[in-house]
């Protein structure tokens, strides 16, 4: 299932860090979301993502979760799951994913989750968390999933989370 007719793939990740966004113990995470985040608009397949004020060195990290400036969302929108899962695995990418627990705390349920949106949605970050809260609830379907849903997708099964740290 790479893709549907008429249809992208939005995914949403959100995470918990293990400091405020101007410590020192997550300075090497926040001084790469611009590089990492330009890197993911040139891609292949790239088509939208949420944005912050677009401030340097703070990516989205504004987009944060109810009141808590360290609890930070990822919402993007690709065309497909292959053109997602070359970019989180397959570029410099991995290297920040595989480092996720110096800079992220382990969350103690599902905080990944992917559906599709006809072309030209741009979703909410509102919309992101009842996809991800209905994953939660039901598991993977039409609705919201996970990588494992995909039938397709390959590279995630090497550098699945392992519940160390948010994806």
């Amino acid at each position: 299932m790479s893709g549907l007719p008429g249809y992208h793939l939005a995914e949403l990740n959100v995470g918990r860090l293990v400091a405020p966004t101007d410590d020192p113990r997550v300075a090497e995470f926040m001084n790469a979301l611009d590089r990492i985040n330009g890197l993911g608009k040139r891609m292949p397949g790239f088509v939208w993502m949420m944005e912050g004020s677009g401030e340097p060195g703070t990516g989205n990290t504004e987009n944060n979760i109810g009141d808590d400036p360290q609890f930070v969302a990822n919402l993007t929108v690709w065309e497909d799951a292959e053109t997602l899962e070359n970019f989180v695995f397959n570029t410099v990418h991995r290297q920040f994913y595989e480092r996720r627990a110096e800079w992220f705390e382990v969350l103690g349920e599902m905080h990944f989750v992917m559906w599709w949106v006809p072309e030209g949605h741009r979703p909410t970050l509102d919309e992101a968390l009842e996809r991800l809260a209905h994953l939660r609830d039901h598991g993977d379907g039409e609705q919201a999933f996970g990588w494992s849903y995909l039938k397709d997708t390959k590279l995630w099964r090497d550098h699945a989370c392992t519940g160390v740290a948010a994806e």
